[in-house]
């Protein structure tokens, strides 16, 4: 049962209330300034009546006109009330009135006043809405007009009024200058391009804006430049040449497309013979190929588009003899920049680095073809090029000068460009060498015999001023005295076309300054004894040997020696002998078998044969490792031709033991064959047991299966059976080896990976030396069942039915072959069988048994 009651209030007696509301009127009379009391009435009352709710609000904003809380949710209450219904409706204008009042207290409330903003938007009232947005930032501290220009902004950008929304973004960038992009853009969608390149120019300039995009300078400054060269009728407040002509200068690695940029606003400007004149300009000062490319592009593509559009023009309105004229032209001076391109990149180039020869070089072959443009071009070349900068050799360009003009036979030009040349200051001797040689063959080319003789020996005199070749302080022309090239040059000439004495005076001029090769001092030695001065070329050898050192001098003995050797032959063995201990004094092992051999044929033909032998012998110890088993094989040889094969037995003793293990072995082999064709059988067989200690069975059946073949040949049972022996032997002693066994134990298995895991797969963990022990033990087992039966009425090493008689008389057998195991026989002992006996050599002393002694 609702119960009703009316307040008998004089200030609103038409107040009415549920019998619910008692408690919190009752609250509210004791605390009517008490918000949270109002709250509590206010959220009881939110599914009441629209007019009872607002009516409540009013009741405490009446009592509390400055809480915020309470206009906040009463204002968003109405808001929310009013949403439904169409924007004409009046109680729009109810709320709207709500919100004025509102402002007369909470007019600092930056929420209040965007919610009001946004409300009067939703409504479509522009002005109101404009207005409003006024009166808020007029109201609000400038340190909260930050909250409210966003929502103005999206207003102003949300109805085609660009005035009104220009004159807003106005006061907006004074409150926010960094935010000019924003403003820019805006401009460039409503068209006021001319606005928008102004203020992109002056963000440009500004050195302290920093893009909100993150865009860099440059990017800003691209964007301007396609800005008012793309619309050059809709921006007319700007110098457009001046502003691009101004990036150039600043973006230096950027300027093809601000040139194209240029150009292209010339173009759309209609200013076509301009846009040709920046495009020529551009041309010719770009410094990159990047840029030259894009240039070059573009105006290529400008070229073909003006053609065309002529061509369409004359098709559509009829041809008359003054398009024909333009139109051909046009494609003329199409066909010309086509042609140019070569020439223009090589500019390009050469902007890059005027100091680059080969690009002059390219230069002169485009020219081809026209002689006045070479002839600049070489000028032009020698002018520019610094040879302390060239890239290339400088010399080269004033020795294609000259030669072009001695292709056109103009020789006395061409010599004045080769003397001009010996002048310069070039950076290296060699180029003012190449010179001096190119001067000489021109008169030689032409048969200026004598003229090239007088050139090179101007080239090589004395300078007033000596200076070392390499003294990079003093000019090429005060150390060219000392080019080997020049010189070389001289000394061929001079044999040719000069005296013999004056040929060899110019070798002797060479070996006072100390600067020839070993080449030119066999040279120098040949040219005299063609002339049948053996002792002179003698003397030459001498002087050219006391010039060098080893490795450069060993050219120099070999013909020295030899030369010398067919001279005289035995007639002066002494000195033979002492240019030979002179030659291998200090030789290097590489150089010295050659010399060795020459020494030894001489003794051989000429000396003693004691003396070669020795020559041999020394031989074997001074060359290198790699050459010393084809030393003693030709010792061995010329030892069995001179004193027979029995003097070879000391040889092959000293090569088993100096050579490695694989010539070793081949060389015992030899040995053992040697003694075998001897009849030297015990000999043979000595050194095959020598061998085996050096030879793995399992990695060198040849040798085995060689031994064995002997011993079944000239052997018994006895002997084939200690080399079997022998065999276990040496089996066990590499089986014990375990970095070997490691090794070769990757080769005998055809399925080994080459690692250590690979021999037991699926135990990682395993210790890898016990993998290899069990590694071991298993190839003892293979080649223990691989070895032939023993006989059974012999020596046996295992018996199983042997009396006590028996072992007591084998005991007493001494065997010389016997192998001595050391300290490793007990535990050997205990890996026997039960049932195996090891006979032992050695009697047991007498004190070991005591009073168990037998009689």
């Amino acid at each position: 049962m609702v119960v009703m009651a009316r307040l008998s209030r004089s200030e609103r007696p038409d107040l009415v209330f549920d019998e619910e509301d008692l408690p919190y009127e009752e609250e509210i009379m004791r605390n009517q300034f008490s918000v949270k009391c109002w709250l509590r009435y206010i959220e009881f009352k939110q599914g009441a009546p629209k007019p009872r709710l607002n009516q409540l609000y009013e009741r405490a904003l009446k009592l509390l006109p400055c809480s915020y809380k309470l206009w906040y949710r009463y204002l968003k209450a109405r808001r929310a009330q009013v949403k439904p219904r169409c924007v004409t409706d009046p109680a729009y204008e109810d709320v709207n009135n709500c919100h004025e009042r509102a402002f007369v207290f909470m007019h600092k409330m930056p929420r209040l006043w965007l919610d009001y903003c946004q409300f009067l938007m939703d409504q479509g009232r522009v002005t109101h809405t404009r207005r409003t947005f006024d009166r808020a930032l007029r109201a609000l501290p400038i340190t909260q007009h930050s909250r409210i220009w966003p929502l103005y902004l999206r207003f102003l950008r949300s109805h085609p009024l660009p005035e009104t929304a220009v004159r807003g973004y106005r006061r907006f960038l004074k409150l926010s200058p960094e935010s000019a992009e924003e403003y820019i853009e805006y401009l460039k969608s409503s068209d006021r391009l001319d606005e928008a390149a102004q203020r992109l120019a002056t963000v440009v300039n500004d050195e302290r804006f920093v893009s909100k995009a993150g865009k860099s300078n440059y990017q800003l400054w691209h964007e301007l430049c396609d800005l008012i060269s793309q619309n050059p009728d809709k921006v007319q407040s700007l110098n457009v040449d001046a502003i691009i002509r101004g990036g150039l200068t600043r973006f230096t690695d950027q300027l093809g497309k601000l040139w194209c940029s240029l150009a292209d606003y010339y173009i759309r400007s209609g200013h076509f013979e301009k846009a040709r004149d920046v495009y020529e300009e551009a041309i010719r000062t770009v410094m990159t190929v990047r840029d030259f490319t894009q240039v070059f592009d573009s105006y290529a593509q400008f070229e073909e588009s003006m053609i065309a559009a002529k061509m369409e023009t004359a098709s559509e309105l009829g041809r008359e003899e003054e398009d024909d004229v333009d139109l051909e032209l046009r494609l003329a001076r199409f066909e010309q920049l086509i042609s140019r391109r070569p020439l223009l990149l090589n500019s390009v180039l050469l902007r890059q680095n005027p100091h680059h020869v080969h690009e002059w070089h390219k230069r002169v072959a485009l020219h081809q073809g026209r002689p006045r443009e070479i002839i600049n071009t070489y000028t032009e070349a020698v002018q520019t090029v610094d040879p302390f900068k060239a890239t290339g050799k400088p010399h080269t360009l004033w020795v294609a000068f000259a030669k072009f003009y001695e292709d056109n036979g103009q020789l006395d030009d061409a010599r004045i460009i080769l003397e001009k040349a010996t002048k310069v200051s070039f950076k290296q001797v060699d180029d003012l060498a190449s010179v001096w040689c190119e001067c000489g063959e021109l008169e030689l080319r032409h048969e200026n015999y004598d003229q090239a003789l007088r050139l090179l020996r101007k080239a090589t005199a004395l300078p007033a001023r000596r200076a070392e070749y390499f003294d990079g302080s003093e000019p090429v022309q005060n150390r060219v005295y000392k080019s080997l090239k020049v010189w070389s040059m001289l000394a061929d000439l001079e044999e040719s076309l000069g005296t013999f004495q004056s040929t060899k005076a110019v070798y002797d001029r060479i070996l006072d300054l100390r600067i020839a090769t070993p080449q030119i001092v066999i040279n120098y030695a040949m040219f005299l004894e063609e002339h049948k001065y053996f002792e002179e070329s003698f003397k030459a050898y001498e002087r050219g040997i006391s010039l060098f050192k080893w490795p450069n001098v060993s050219d120099i003995w070999s013909t020295y020696l030899t030369k010398f050797i067919a001279r005289y032959g035995g007639r002066k063995l002494e000195r033979a002998r002492d240019l030979f201990e002179q030659a291998l004094d200090g030789c290097p092992p590489k150089y010295a078998k050659t010399l060795y051999l020459l020494y030894a044929q001489l003794e051989e033909e000429w000396g003693l044969a004691r003396h070669a032998m020795a020559v041999y012998e020394r031989a074997t110890r001074a060359v290198e490792p790699a050459q010393q088993y084809d030393m003693f094989n030709i010792y061995i040889k010329r030892a069995a031709e001179i004193y027979g094969v029995t003097h070879t037995r000391g040889i092959y003793q000293k090569a088993i033991e100096v050579l490695s293990d694989e010539h070793a072995r081949e060389m015992c082999l030899r040995f053992a064959d040697m003694e075998c064709k001897l009849g030297e059988i015990d000999r043979a067989r000595a050194i095959y047991s020598f061998c085996s200690q050096i030879c793995d069975p399992r990695t060198t059946g040849a040798f085995w299966q060689t031994w064995k073949d002997f011993e079944v040949r000239h052997g018994n049972e006895d002997t084939i059976r200690e080399m079997l022996r022998i065999r276990r032997s040496v089996q066990a002693t590499y089986n014990t080896q375990v970095n070997f066994m490691a090794s070769q134990m990757l080769k005998v298995s055809g399925s080994a990976t080459g690692t250590v895991s690979d021999l037991a797969p699926g135990q990682s963990g395993m210790d890898d030396m016990k993998l290899l022990e069990q590694r071991a033990e298993q190839l003892a087992a293979e080649a223990e069942r691989d070895q032939p039966p023993r006989a059974q009425n012999k020596i046996l090493f295992v018996r199983s039915d042997a009396s006590r008689e028996e072992l007591a008389e084998l005991a007493q057998q001494a065997n010389p072959e016997e192998i001595e195991l050391g300290e490793d026989e007990d535990e050997d002992e205990m890996d026997l069988e039960p049932n195996e006996v090891r006979l032992e050599q050695q009697s047991v002393p007498a004190a070991v048994f005591g009073s168990l002694k037998e009689d």
